[in-house]
């Protein structure tokens, strides 16, 4: 047995004596549970219901660590706390509290129990955490069945032991997989938590944005009033005096209105800049990718531009990434001191991604100036990341991903899929716990009653081959609903 059959072998033992904690935990969450709604002690539900997130927190960790499968957090966002009116007092619906102790508890319990996540933590616990458990621990299982089975005189105990040995190469790095996949499929964010949070996330983004239009519309307001309306009026005050002129002193007459049209030209000038500092027209004519080569030509850097685009983006996302790439060339030139800077525009499935590097002097760093807080909040409407790499000496480095900047349309869900899905889902379960566990209690406690259990119906040699037979098949199912359904959400949130 090799090393890497070795540590697999032994992970999966070590997720089988997992999943046996998760059924004490589940025990204990389901009491809890119990209690609050047959009883109405419901101070019991939010310890419960965090004894089985911290269970299924766990158990996210295990997965990624051991199984090479990242499952994200699935809760809702927390409720906010209660604010007090003007007079102090705290109201939920008709009632007022004096102190926010009642109306928070309300609003968390009412956040737990209607987050699916919880029950979804607690149907992975009772019977996918033990169906994973069991396919990861299945190699030494049988060897324990096996060396059981051989003690009690029975020579098919030799089977299972050589069948153990002979598959763990293969099967214990695949039942690992398995394992992460039920994980995934049970514990990941459903559609409605990827909506909540989207939507807390465009809530703050979205004053964030009003901010910074509200900034933008006085800046904009600033230097019309400053620059061109200005230079209009001394144009119109010129043209005036031009007028009065005309008659007693032609030649001067001339001269002022030569002087105006000059003026005009700068007003004209100026109101062009204002333009292209709103909305640049090659921007809109040409697209992202040649409005920064543009961009580059008029720095006073030697820029290098290199474009790997899909598609064009949306009009406001282009515009959000090319005003991002002129603040970072012009903190380069004012703070960086850089004199060479290189720009990388290229698509990552469907994602954006922009990085701008510079020769400067390095220690950029967002806290101390409001240039790459506003670059953040810019982008930030659209999901956007920043990463910033800039140690002292330089060179800075900073990348800019976009999600879902581009459209990729996926075909609906095969039909075999959506048929194999609703079957594994649907029919997994009676294989898996009335045929497998259930029988399994049965036979161990030397039960006479063999009610509807298959199993027990078989000569006694067979018994015990159908009941794991019976799991592995339940089991087996559940993997391929899972996995199919963990496919299913990826590419689902890879169009979004």
């Amino acid at each position: 047995m090799n090393r890497r059959t070795a540590v697999a072998v032994r992970r999966g033992l070590a997720l089988f004596l997992l999943a046996l904690l998760g059924q004490v935990v589940a025990l204990v969450a389901l009491v809890g549970i119990l209690l609050t709604f047959l009883f109405g002690m419901i101070f019991l539900f939010p310890p419960a219901v965090r004894l089985a997130r911290a269970m299924a927190g766990l158990n996210r960790r295990v997965v990624r660590e051991w199984c090479g499968v990242d499952v994200e957090e699935p809760y809702l966002p927390a409720p906010p706390p209660p604010v007090p009116q003007r007079d102090g007092w705290y109201r939920e619906g008709r009632s007022l509290y004096k102190t926010p102790r009642i109306p928070a508890f309300n609003q968390r319990l009412s956040w737990l129990m209607k987050d699916s996540a919880t029950w979804h933590d607690l149907a992975f616990l009772v019977p996918g955490m033990w169906a994973g458990g069991l396919i990861a621990g299945a190699p030494l299982l049988l060897v324990v069945l096996g060396v059981a089975q051989l003690v009690g005189g029975t020579a098919l105990g030799l089977v299972w032991v050589a069948l153990a040995v002979a598959s763990a190469p293969w099967y214990a790095p695949w039942a690992l997989r398995s394992y992460g996949q039920i994980a995934r499929a049970l514990l990941g964010p459903t559609e409605k938590a990827r909506l909540a949070r989207r939507v807390s996330t465009l809530a703050r983004a979205r004053t964030e944005v009003v901010d910074s239009q509200a900034a933008e519309l006085r800046r904009i307001e600033r230097d019309l009033h400053d620059g061109a309306q200005a230079r209009l009026v001394a144009v119109g005050m010129t043209i005036g005096a031009a007028e009065q002129l005309m008659e007693s002193d032609p030649a001067a007459a001339k001269a002022l209105l030569a002087k105006a049209r000059d003026a005009s030209s700068d007003a004209l000038q100026e109101i062009r800049r204002l333009v292209r500092g709103i909305h640049p027209p090659v921007l809109a004519e040409r697209g992202l990718g040649d409005a920064v080569r543009a961009m580059a030509l008029d720095s006073p850097l030697r820029t290098h531009v290199t474009v790997d685009l899909a598609a064009r983006p949306d009009p406001p996302l282009e515009s959000a990434a090319y005003f991002a790439v002129s603040e970072l060339l012009t903190n380069a030139v004012r703070h960086g001191g850089a004199t060479e800077a290189w720009i990388d525009l290229s698509h990552q499935g469907t994602a954006l991604r922009i990085m701008v590097s510079d020769d400067g002097q390095g220690g950029a760093d967002p806290s101390r100036g409001t240039g790459l807080q506003g670059i953040e909040r810019r982008i930030a409407a659209f999901d956007g990341v920043l990463a910033l790499s800039s140690p002292a000496g330089g060179p800075t480095t900073v990348t800019i991903e976009l999600p879902r900047a581009f459209e990729v349309r996926l075909p609906p869900i095969p039909k075999w899929r959506a048929i194999t899905m609703a079957l594994c889902w649907a029919l997994c379960w009676i294989p898996l716990i009335p045929q497998g566990f259930v029988t399994m209690g049965f036979k161990l406690a030397g039960a006479s009653e063999k009610a509807w259990f298959l199993a027990l119906y078989l000569p006694e040699p067979w018994q015990w081959p159908v009941i794991v037979g019976m799991i592995a098949l339940g089991a087996t199912m559940l993997t391929v609903a899972s996995v199919l359904t963990a496919q299913h959400r990826e590419e689902g949130a890879s169009c979004e």
